[in-house]
């Protein structure tokens, strides 16, 4: 049985502190979009989407939401802002 190298401990350790820095990015912006589903006024949704689009936007620079998933969000969202009168 070959021991863990210093490199391998190292990175473990980075691991499980980047998942849970992401899972509370990433927590803020199911928040946020849940936010902006669940608004039935057109004017308090597009605030909302600002601030949504915003840490979208920011995770996906971030590197810790992949493009094509920022994309598809923004896009349910766009879709959900435009069909409220």
């Amino acid at each position: 049985m070959s021991s863990r190298t210093k490199s391998v401990l190292k990175r473990q350790r980075q691991q499980a502190k980047n998942y849970d820095r992401n899972l509370h990015y990433k927590s803020k912006m199911k928040s946020v979009v849940k936010k902006v589903m669940s608004s039935k006024e057109k004017n308090e949704a597009e605030t909302l989407y600002r601030e949504a689009v915003s840490i979208i936007d920011n995770l996906t620079s971030k590197k810790i939401l992949h493009r094509n998933t920022a994309a598809r969000r923004k896009s349910s969202l766009t879709k959900h802002v435009n069909s409220l009168s």
